[in-house]
């Protein structure tokens, strides 16, 4: 039976150590709904913008959006469809999720693998590749030099490595395994292994998904991945590269230890980006808990908020170093609208302005 082989590393332990301390924050922030919904929706386009921009997409974050919200946009139909596909990919795992959430019980089976890459590559490639197991070699390219940069193993192989790869994840060892190193194992082995003529990479991120979310490790679906791998698409698939290159006489002796350092890190980093914008949002229930209302604030007003729950006070010299990219005018006006809510008040005169909570 297939058994990862890989060492806990002390970067592993102190990026699992930052994961969890964020899921801690993100899972009991008392968000308010149109906030909640607000996250998880951003999650999901920058999931899908970014999921399919690794692949080759052109499409901007912007255009994604615009397919994503049903507007017409010009491009190439493989992109739109691309992400089409995607989005549809995110909601049959979200149907999963949600089952697990009712109490239902879900073992990831081959068919559930086999959905999610028919759905990937829908209307992309011949109907009779859909779902189905590569018969023929193939190759993975360096898309600028042309030179082969790793050979999957043989398409005889794929079953048989693929239903060792489930036996694993369903067995009792595997419920030993930290959620994020199961996600992280799993993923790297669809890539490893190849099992699809097309669509492999999307195919092992939305299992690696799903997997999380199996394990209870939604994290209220904030996250996206995609985004981490998408920012320096080179280390993502070097580092891949680099553990399936290893010279070794048998598949399970091959250390997954680089690739899980790099996955773990990049968890991290993403969960502590959303842990921040959490902790800046969840400012808005406490405005709401003191003015018996709810006040819907923007990115800036919280930002102004966090910035005088930490620093006590702000003055106009404080402007630039919070926001860079915004003149002086803009940032008052902001600040006025937290003072007609009597959130916050000003003293001193125009030039020797401090602003303070009230």
């Amino acid at each position: 039976m297939f058994l990862p082989k890989y060492t806990i590393t002390n970067k592993i332990l102190k990026n699992i150590g930052v994961v969890d301390a964020s899921r801690e924050v993100i899972i009991n922030s008392p968000l308010i709904p149109a906030w909640e919904a607000k996250f998880r929706k951003e999650a999901i386009e920058r999931t899908i913008h970014h999921g399919t921009h690794i692949e080759g997409n052109q499409l901007s974050f912007e255009q994604a959006q615009e397919v994503l919200d049903g507007q017409d946009v010009i491009a190439r139909d493989r992109d739109i469809q691309e992400i089409i596909n995607y989005r549809n990919v995110l909601k049959f795992i979200d149907n999963i999720s949600n089952q697990i959430g009712s109490g239902g019980n879900y073992i990831l089976t081959m068919e559930t693998i086999l959905e999610i890459h028919t759905l990937t590559i829908e209307k992309l490639i011949n109907p009779e590749f859909a779902g189905k197991f590569r018969l023929k070699q193939v190759v993975v390219k360096n898309s600028l030099t042309g030179m082969v940069s790793y050979t999957p193993p043989p398409a005889a192989e794929v079953p048989y490595l693929m239903e060792d790869l489930l036996n694993w994840i369903n067995c009792d060892d595997s419920d030993d395994v930290h959620p994020i190193l199961k996600a992280g194992i799993i993923h790297y082995e669809l890539a490893r292994i190849h099992p699809f003529v097309e669509g492999n990479g999307r195919t092992a991120r939305a299992t690696a998904t799903l997997v999380l979310f199996l394990d209870s490790y939604d994290i209220r679906k904030f996250f996206s991945l995609e985004e981490y791998f998408d920012n320096n698409p080179m280390d993502y698939y070097l580092t891949l590269q680099a553990v399936s290159n290893q010279l070794v006489l048998d598949s399970h002796e091959r250390d997954l230890t680089p690739w899980l350092e790099y996955f773990v890190e990049g968890v991290a980093i993403e969960l502590n980006k959303i842990k921040e914008r959490v902790r800046r949002i969840s400012l808005d229930s406490r405005v709401k808990d003191k003015l018996g209302e709810q006040v819907e604030l923007n990115e800036r007003q919280m930002i102004i908020m966090e910035y005088l729950h930490r620093h006590k006070q702000m003055q106009n010299r404080d402007f630039r170093k919070i926001f860079p990219d915004y003149s002086d005018d803009t940032v008052l006006r902001e600040i006025k609208f937290l003072k007609q809510k009597d959130l916050v008040k000003k003293t001193g005169g125009t030039k020797n302005a401090v602003y303070v909570l009230k």
